[in-house]
C-alpha cells in the first residue's frame, strides 16, 4: 500500500496552489512569541503560587491555543481549507501512522543512545565538585494527573501547534524554494523556540520533521513522530531518576560507550532507512 494516495496527489496539488503571503508569516510570528509570553507569565505566577515548577509549565501552556486562535482568527478564517488539507485523514495509513512512531522512538534511542556514550567516554562531565556516583536508574510516576495534564501538553498541543505552525507555515511559504532550504530555516526557527540548552537535539528533530513533510506533503508524519518523542520525554521528565557519575579515573567506560554507541549508529540506521523508504513510496505513487 503506497503512502501517497490519490487523496495525497491532490493535497500536493492544492498546497502547490495555495500561496502563504508575507503578511499570514508574518502574523503568525508575532502571535507565537506573544502567545509563548504569557504563558511564562503565567507560569510564574504559578509558581509563586506554590506549584510545582513542572507542572505549572503544562498547565499555562493551556492558554497558548486560545491566545493563537484569538489573535490568529482572520487568518484562520481565510486558511481553514488549507490547515484542514494539513490534517486530512485521506493523507493517513496505518502503515505511515506505525512508521512515524518508530521514527520518533529511534530519535529518542538515538538521544539515550548518544547521552550514555557521552558519559562513557569523557565527553560529558558533571562539575568537580559532583558527587562520584553510580550508574543508578528508579522509575517512579507522580500522580495521574500530572502525568495526564503531561501528555495532553506535550504529546498533543505543543506537537499540534508546533508543526502547524513551523512545518505547515514557516516551511510551507519557503516550498517553492526547494527543499534543502525550506527543511533548514524551519529547522533552524523550530530550534530557535526552544531552550538553548536543547537546540542540537531540537535542530536535529526539525530536519527530521521538515524531511517528513517535505516526503509526504502532510503534517501527519511529523505530527505523530513529534508526539511521540514528546511523550517518551515526558515520561522521563516524570518517572526516569537517574544519576550517573562514574569517577575521572575510569573513563573510557569502553563496553558501555560501545554499546550505546552500537545503538547510535543503528538507531540513526534504521531511522534514515525508513524516511527513505518514505520518500521512495511517495516518488513511485502512482500520479
Amino acid at each position: 500500500m503506497p503512502v501517497t494516495s490519490a487523496g495525497q496527489i491532490g493535497n500536493l496539488r492544492r498546497m502547490t496552489a495555495h500561496r502563504i503571503t508575507p503578511t499570514t508569516i508574518t502574523a503568525v510570528m508575532v502571535a507565537l512569541p506573544a502567545a509563548l509570553i504569557a504563558r511564562t507569565i503565567v507560569q510564574k505566577n504559578l509558581i509563586n503560587s506554590g506549584y510545582n515548577p513542572a507542572f505549572a509549565a503544562d498547565l499555562a501552556y493551556l492558554v497558548v491555543p486560545p491566545i493563537l486562535l484569538v489573535l490568529l482568527f482572520p487568518l484562520w478564517r481565510s486558511e481553514k481549507s488549507y490547515i484542514r488539507e494539513q490534517f486530512s485523514f485521506a493523507n493517513l495509513s496505518w502503515r505511515l501512522a506505525i512508521r512515524a512512531v518508530g521514527i520518533g522512538v529511534l530519535m529518542r534511542v538515538a538521544w539515550w543512545s548518544q547521552l550514555f556514550a557521552g558519559i562513557s567516554f569523557g565527553i560529558y562531565r558533571a562539575p568537580a565538585t559532583s558527587t562520584i556516583t553510580p550508574l543508578v536508574l528508579n522509575f517512579q510516576c507522580p500522580s495521574t494527573v500530572v502525568i495526564a495534564l503531561g501528555l495532553v501538553v506535550m504529546a498533543g498541543l505543543i506537537p499540534f501547534v508546533e508543526e502547524t505552525i513551523h512545518r505547515g507555515y514557516v516551511q510551507g511559504v519557503l516550498r517553492h524554494r526547494g527543499a534543502v532550504l525550506s527543511v533548514l530555516v524551519s529547522a533552524i526557527v523550530f530550534t530557535v523556540f526552544h531552550r538553548y540548552t536543547s537546540w542540537p537535539f531540537v535542530f536535529v528533530a526539525g530536519l527530521i520533521f521538515g524531511t517528513q513533510y517535505w516526503v509526504a506533503k502532510s503534517l501527519w508524519p511529523s505530527l505523530i513522530s513529534h508526539a511521540t518523542i514528546n511523550a517518551l520525554i515526558q515520561l522521563d521528565w516524570r518517572c526516569l531518576n537517574g544519576r550517573w557519575n562514574p569517577p575521572a579515573d575510569s573513563v573510557p567506560l569502553l563496553i558501555p560507550g560501545t554499546v550505546a554507541m552500537l545503538c547510535l549508529v543503528v538507531s540513526v540506521a534504521i531511522l534514515t532507512m525508513l524516511i527513505r523508504r518514505m520518500a521512495t513510496e511517495a516518488r513511485n505513487a502512482p500520479r
